[in-house]
């Protein structure tokens, strides 16, 4: 049974992961495309480098998809709302070795927002 991967659409309709893949340059897109379809292929037993938790109580249930590509790193946000169903929340383009708590605030944001949505 595959796996559903799911994009996070924003109350205007809008959806930022696709806003971001369209931002990125054709090849390191095409490299971020082919990391959702192993999330696809593979869910939860996919393991790092790939996927990784995010560590910390607030940002319980939040994953980021790890992609490299040539010398540039980026991220896409992504939690579990239903078994083998994963929510791509947001990305981003990692400029420092860190990751930015603004771009972990924006994913959790928006995690909270389907939840809240989903309850209705």
């Amino acid at each position: 049974m595959k796996n559903k991967v799911e994009i996070y659409k924003k109350g205007n309709g809008i959806e930022p992961v696709t806003e971001f893949l369209l931002s990125l340059p054709e090849k390191h897109r095409a490299k971020a495309i082919r990391e959702i379809d192993l999330l696809t292929e593979f869910g939860s037993d996919l393991r790092e480098p790939h996927i990784k938790a995010i560590t910390g109580k607030k940002y319980y249930g939040l994953w980021e998809l790890r992609i490299k590509f040539a010398g540039d790193i980026s991220r896409i946000f992504y939690f579990m709302p239903l078994k083998g169903t994963f929510l791509l929340l947001n990305g981003f383009v990692k400029k420092t070795d860190k990751t930015p708590v603004r771009e972990l605030d924006i994913a959790l944001r928006y995690m909270e927002d389907y939840k809240r949505r989903l309850k209705q």
